[in-house]
């Protein structure tokens, strides 16, 4: 299904953060798998902190979070987080967002995050709704309507 329902409505702040908790623990599943891969590699040894080793681990890591979080948003509009909730990701116009416009959510919601929040919490004074990663990207965060029994 590439548009949502037409009644969607911009999803509550809180929505967002249900989503973001419980899809952190697939993300942290993943993280685990290739944090054992690295040391397996590694011959069991650590990676020092700071060290080159570590900002490689750590930007595969981002990246594969992306890989997660994009390629789920492009296939079906929602994480696994995001389903038992019906929220989605669309574009501007309701429609499935391009891979780009995925790939620069994803981004400036990084800078959101470690900005403390900051870009998040943009949508408690948007009307929209929107946080700054939806307004950068030309997406929107959505809740769909119950389906009719």
């Amino acid at each position: 299904m590439n548009t949502p329902r037409p009644s969607a409505e911009p999803a509550h702040p809180g929505w967002r953060l249900v989503a973001l908790v419980y899809d952190s623990l697939p993300v942290i599943a993943i993280w685990m798998l290739v944090s054992a891969i690295v040391l397996a590699l590694r011959g069991g040894t650590p990676v020092p902190p700071w060290s080159a080793a570590f900002w490689l681990q750590a930007a595969a890591l981002w990246l594969i979070t992306g890989l997660y979080a994009v390629g789920s948003w492009r296939r079906g509009g929602q994480t696994i987080g995001m389903r038992p909730w019906r929220l989605r990701v669309v574009d501007e116009h309701g429609a499935t967002p391009s891979t780009p416009q995925l790939w620069r959510r994803y981004g400036w919601a990084t800078l959101s995050l470690l900005a403390g929040g900051l870009g998040f919490l943009w949508s408690i004074v948007d009307r929209d709704r929107r946080t700054l990663h939806d307004i950068a990207s030309a997406t929107r965060f959505v809740r769909l309507p119950k389906a009719p029994k």
